[in-house]
C-alpha cells in the first residue's frame, strides 16, 4: 500500500448541505491538503455563513462563495465534483442535476423515495460519464473491514446468511427534529418501512459481491406497531402539536432479502425504542460464524472444543480481529485516525477523493448507490402489502453477471490490497 496522507493533485469540490452532518464532513474534507472548496450551499442562509466561516478558519481566512441554490453550484465550471449532504428526499434530485452538469457526485446516506429516483441517478451517471458514490462510511469501519478481509480469505467458507441493523435510540433526535431543522422527523411521521438501510446493507453487499457476480432478487418487510416515538412525544413534547400526532414508522422493521446466488440477508431498523447502539452485523458460512452483538466467533477446526460439552463453543473475536486487520486500517493507524465515527468518515471521503484524482470508478459506484437506496421504497411497498415479496430491480441491466472489481486501489472494497 502507498503511504497515507501524501497529497495528490488538487481537486475542487462544491459542498451542498450544511446541517450537522454536512459541517462535520466538510471539516473532514478540509483536513485534506489536496481538497479545495470554492463554494458552499444550503437552503438556510445562516448555515451557508457557518460553512463559509468554517472553510475560512481552516484555509487561512480565504472565504468561499456561498449560495442557497444548489443549481448554482452544479452549473459552476470551476469545480469538478460535488458532495451532497442534504435531506434524504432531496439527495438524488440534487445529484442528478450535478451529474447532468458534468460533475462527479459523492452523496450522503439515506433511502430513496421511489424506484424512478434510483433509475434517474443511474441514467444520469451513464449518460454523462460521471461517477456517483454514496458515502457509506460503515463500509470502512475497522470491524467491518476486518470481517471483509476474513470473507475474502475464505475464513467463513461459502457465505450463506448475513444480518445487519440500524439499531439506535433516536427518539430525542427525531422528536426534536422540528426544532433542530432535521429532516428525519418527517420521514418517521409519514413513512413506514426500512428508512435507513445503507449502514446495514453496505458492508454485507461487499461481503457477498452484490452487483459484481451476485445481486438482490426479492425483498419482503414487516413493521411492528408504532408506539415508542408516540410515547416519547407525549412525555417530552407535551406543549407541541406533535404530542397528539400519529407516527407511521413501525418501531421495529425487519426486511428479508433473497440473493441470486442463494444467500439470505436480514435487516433490522430499530430507532424509536430504548436500547444501546448496534449495527447487528452477523455473517455465517460453511466454516463458521461471527456476531457483532456478542463479539464472538466460531470457526470450524480453529475454535476450541471443550470435552464433555457441546463441540461448538464460542470464543472472543479479539484474536481473529487482530490477525485479519485490514491492510488499509493498519496503514491508517500509523497515519493517525481523524474525522468522525471512529475515523471511518475520513476513509470513505478519501476513497472518493482519490478515485476522482485518478479518474477511476469509486469503490462504491452508482449501481451500488441505487440498489442500496432502493431498499427503502421497496420496503415501504412490502410493508403496505402485509409483508408481500417485491422484486428488486437490476440497476446494472444484466451486467452484474460478469462485472468484477472496478477499483483495485488501496480503498477497494472488492479486492484486499497487498
Amino acid at each position: 500500500m502507498k503511504e497515507m496522507g501524501v497529497p495528490g493533485r488538487p481537486v475542487r469540490i462544491g459542498i451542498i448541505g450544511l446541517g450537522g452532518r454536512g459541517r462535520g464532513q466538510l471539516s473532514t474534507l478540509l483536513g485534506m491538503e489536496d481538497v479545495v472548496v470554492p463554494v458552499v450551499c444550503d437552503n438556510y442562509p445562516d448555515r451557508v455563513e457557518e460553512g463559509r466561516k468554517l472553510v475560512a478558519d481552516k484555509r487561512g481566512g480565504v472565504m468561499p462563495d456561498g449560495t442557497t441554490d444548489y443549481r448554482e453550484v452544479a452549473a459552476r465550471d470551476d469545480i469538478e465534483a460535488v458532495v451532497v449532504m442534504t435531506s434524504w428526499t432531496s439527495h438524488i434530485k440534487i445529484a442528478v442535476e450535478c451529474l447532468n452538469q458534468g460533475k462527479w457526485v459523492a452523496m450522503e446516506v439515506g433511502g430513496a423515495a421511489s424506484l424512478d429516483e434510483c433509475w434517474s441517478l443511474v441514467r444520469a451517471s451513464e449518460k454523462n460519464g460521471k461517477h456517483c458514490m454514496i458515502i457509506e462510511n460503515c463500509c470502512y469501519g475497522q470491524e467491518e473491514m476486518a470481517i471483509l478481509n476474513m470473507v475474502k480469505n475464505g475464513v467463513f467458507g461459502e457465505i450463506v446468511h448475513c444480518q445487519g441493523g440500524y439499531q439506535h435510540d433516536l427518539r430525542e433526535e427525531i422528536g426534536n427534529g422540528d426544532v433542530s431543522r432535521h429532516y428525519r422527523q418527517d420521514n418517521f411521521l409519514h413513512r413506514n418501512g426500512e428508512l435507513y438501510p445503507t449502514h446495514e446493507i453496505g458492508p454485507i453487499a461487499k461481503e457477498i459481491n452484490l452487483n459484481r457476480g451476485n445481486r438482490m432478487l426479492t425483498l419482503c418487510s414487516m413493521a411492528s406497531k408504532a408506539v415508542g416515538l408516540e410515547a416519547w412525544l407525549k412525555e417530552h413534547r407535551k406543549d407541541s402539536p406533535l404530542a397528539e400526532r400519529r407516527v407511521n414508522a413501525g418501531d421495529i422493521v425487519t426486511t428479508m432479502i433473497k440473493c441470486a446466488n442463494g444467500e439470505t440477508i436480514l435487516l433490522t431498523h430499530d430507532c424509536t425504542l430504548p436500547r444501546p447502539y448496534s449495527r447487528g452485523h452477523r455473517i455465517q458460512g460453511t466454516k463458521g460464524i461471527w456476531m457483532e452483538d456478542t463479539r464472538t466467533v466460531y470457526i470450524e477446526g480453529r475454535s476450541p472444543v471443550k470435552p464433555g460439552e457441546w463441540t461448538h463453543s464460542w470464543e472472543s473475536d479479539k484474536g481473529i480481529m487482530e490477525e485479519f486487520e485490514h491492510p488499509l486500517w493498519k496503514a491508517y493507524r500509523q497515519f493517525g485516525l481523524r474525522g468522525g465515527h471512529g475515523g471511518m468518515d475520513y476513509l470513505v471521503l478519501r476513497a472518493f477523493v482519490e478515485s476522482l484524482q485518478q479518474n477511476v470508478a469509486p469503490p462504491i459506484d452508482v449501481y451500488d448507490t441505487a440498489s442500496w437506496m432502493a431498499i427503502t421504497c421497496l420496503s415501504e411497498q412490502s410493508v403496505a402489502m402485509g409483508g408481500a415479496p417485491v422484486p428488486v430491480p437490476d440497476f446494472t441491466n444484466g451486467e452484474w453477471i460478469w462485472r468484477g472489481a472496478e477499483n483495485i486501489g488501496d480503498y477497494s472494497l472488492d479486492v484486499i490490497p497487498g
